[in-house]
């Protein structure tokens, strides 16, 4: 409920704040950390996956789910990608996202045989007609583009635009308080969340015997990307203590694990940088939301890992050229991932799709996707913080300086001000005189 006027009030708030110059620096350092650790997470995953090797034809023998499944165009998912960074209807954009389909049309026949004719009516010979047509779901992408644009188009307008940017920093204080007021029950929502999705799996014992390998891989390559290569890169760049930082984060980490949301999660994110580690708000403001959308590490390493999995139960040895497939694929399918529950799985179809694995597959480890969707859902958020910090880290001394020229600034227009003011009482005394 919260998600979208809480992204479009932060974001042009922040990015009003700024010059162009100022968050085009931003901008350009958080998107480098992003695709950086995205890659580094997915070759993470692809090393442990065929190190360990999880994949044995036998597990897809014993669960038997065999349900069909319709293969994902990889060029349809992408072009749907930047169709919904530039929406051609904002209003859309906050309930429906742009989705490529198919749809079966019969060949026009001119002249044909009797049974040729039979066999066109009876649907063997039809054709799929790609159509791009509207699915349930907030696009994000869309509306982030939208705000970045506003936003930087209100940071030139300069004193014309204060009321508009004073609207939206506003309106960004009264979202924050709402949502202070909704999380003091979320431990009571986080419970209940977990417990729900507990209880609706019949063979919780059963099904982690048979992919606890593939668990381990998964949580072993999250667990060394959490501890060891986000710090290492946030104490490589900012040289300071990575695990301080990290525990700051504590209260956002939880709310993920509850909510399985990126985006769920940005308020406490924006609360545990801001209060606990003295993140600038112009920063959060403008890194969170863009991270929470395009930065999903641990989604990356997971489609990686799950991918070679279902090729290793299929007995498909995978060349080279085939993992470097996965690795670029992966990269980009989590960028276009959604920050919604279980979003990993729909963009995983494309990562098995460009390989030419069974797509069907995926239901082979839906049983147990509750549990690692939870935790590398934490893996993005702090992924999105560290980012904010490494950013942090570097545009300060530009913002100090900026805040310095502004008050400078200020100060000598009040101080023109009162010397025409002073100019214009002794004018008037003057005239007043006999």
């Amino acid at each position: 409920m919260m998600i979208l006027p809480l992204i479009i009030s932060s974001l042009i708030a922040g990015l009003a704040q700024l010059d162009a110059k100022q968050s085009g620096r931003m901008g350009s350092i958080a998107l480098l950390y992003y695709f950086a650790t995205t890659t580094i997470a997915v070759i993470t995953g692809i090393i442990l996956v065929l190190t360990i090797h999880p994949g044995d034809p036998a597990i897809k023998k014993n669960l038997g789910m065999e349900t069909g499944g319709k293969n994902v165009s990889t060029v349809d998912t992408f072009l749907d990608l930047i169709r919904n960074m530039f929406p051609d209807n904002i209003v859309r954009a906050t309930f429906g996202q742009v989705q490529t389909n198919y749809i079966k049309v019969r060949p026009k026949v001119v002249l044909a045989n009797a049974s040729y004719l039979a066999e066109v009516q009876a649907g063997l010979h039809d054709l799929e007609k790609p159509i791009v047509e509207y699915s349930d779901g907030m696009n994000v992408l869309g509306i982030i583009t939208f705000c970045i644009a506003v936003g930087i188009v209100l940071s030139q307008l300069g004193h014309e635009g204060v009321r508009v940017v004073e609207f939206f920093a506003t309106m960004d204080k009264v979202i924050m308080r709402l949502v202070m007021y909704i999380m003091h029950y979320s431990p009571i929502g986080i419970m209940c969340l977990i417990m729900g999705k507990i209880l609706e799996i019949e063979d919780l014992v059963d099904t982690a015997k048979m992919l606890a390998l593939y668990m381990f891989t998964v949580l072993c390559g999250l667990a060394i990307h959490a501890l060891i290569t986000l710090p290492l890169i946030y104490f490589v760049l900012t040289k300071k203590n990575p695990f301080l930082f990290m525990r700051g984060m504590l209260d956002a980490w939880i709310t993920a694990l509850g909510t399985a949301s990126s985006s769920a999660t940005l308020p406490l994110t924006f609360r545990c940088l801001e209060e606990n580690l003295g993140i600038d708000k112009r920063i959060t403001r403008f890194v969170l939301p863009v991270g929470a959308t395009i930065n999903m590490d641990g989604t990356a390493l997971y489609e990686a890992v799950a991918t070679i999995f279902i090729a290793q139960m299929n007995g498909v040895h995978l060349s080279m050229g085939q993992v470097v497939t996965v690795s670029l694929t992966a990269t980009l399918a989590s960028i276009g991932a959604a920050s919604v529950p279980s979003a990993g799985l729909v963009t995983m179809l494309i990562v098995l799709t460009a390989v030419g694995l069974p797509v069907k597959d995926v239901t082979l480890i839906v049983a147990v996707d509750w549990l690692l969707d939870r935790i590398r859902t934490s893996i993005n958020v702090l992924g999105d913080a560290f980012g904010a910090g490494i950013v942090h880290h570097y545009a300060k001394d530009t913002l100090a300086k900026s805040d310095d020229h502004k008050l400078l600034s200020t100060n000598l227009n009040e101080e023109r001000e009162g010397l025409l003011q002073k100019e214009k009482l002794q004018l008037n005394q003057k005239n007043l005189s006999p």
